[in-house]
């Protein structure tokens, strides 16, 4: 599994903080922070509509990497958080300004009972709400993504359940605001991890 970080810590330390290899840390860019390119092997782009969605910082830093699009694991494209349903809707518009880049549709709550355009993305980001985030709902497209040869992204994995979860699901990677932000949150995130497992 690959953390994806948006912060301007030096990445190398938070693989140690992390308990990890540094492969196995990438960079997760956003049009909130718009961090510089830090050139990891692999970073993928955010919209930051969880915050608020700001359409022209977005192409921006759309523009802004293009130069590096061969190494982007996805670009979220816009989502209305908490709305499968809006999501969808701004995804049959939105997505051909995505053309060449790969693109990940962002589910939300509600999006078991709607269809999802796999013939349009690269990649499932799995957002919308903490309880639907962890449903069996949002279990299910993670396993047809996989199946489908997706990548799987889980978007606000700042605990070992949450992290857990993420593993057992077949999660390719994942981001939080606490691992990118706080050293300590990154060793709590696997300290508590491995106690958990240990008392299994």
């Amino acid at each position: 599994m690959i953390y994806l970080l948006d912060t301007s810590h030096d990445y190398d330390e938070c693989a140690v903080d992390l308990d990890t290899e540094p492969e196995n840390v990438g960079q997760l860019i956003t049009p909130l922070t718009r961090f510089s390119n830090r050139h990891r092997e692999r970073f993928a782009i955010d919209n930051g509509a969880f915050s608020r969605f700001d359409g022209n910082a977005f192409q921006s830093l759309l523009e802004r990497e293009k130069p590096n699009r061969d190494r982007c694991l996805f670009v979220a494209c816009p989502d209305i958080v908490g709305s499968a349903r809006r999501t969808l809707e701004v995804f049959d518009l939105y997505y051909p300004k995505l053309h060449g880049w790969p693109i990940a549709l962002v589910c939300q709550d509600g999006q078991e009972d709607l269809p999802i355009p796999w013939q349009f993305i690269a990649a499932v980001f799995i957002g919308g709400s903490t309880a639907w985030k962890v449903s069996p709902y949002a279990e299910a497209i993670c396993r047809a993504a996989k199946t489908l040869g997706k990548w799987v992204h889980m978007g606000r994995v700042n605990t070992p359940m949450r992290l857990e979860l993420a593993e057992s699901w077949g999660v390719d990677s994942v981001d939080g605001t606490g691992i990118s932000r706080f050293t300590q949150d990154r060793r709590d995130l696997v300290s508590k991890a491995q106690i958990r497992m240990e008392l299994r």
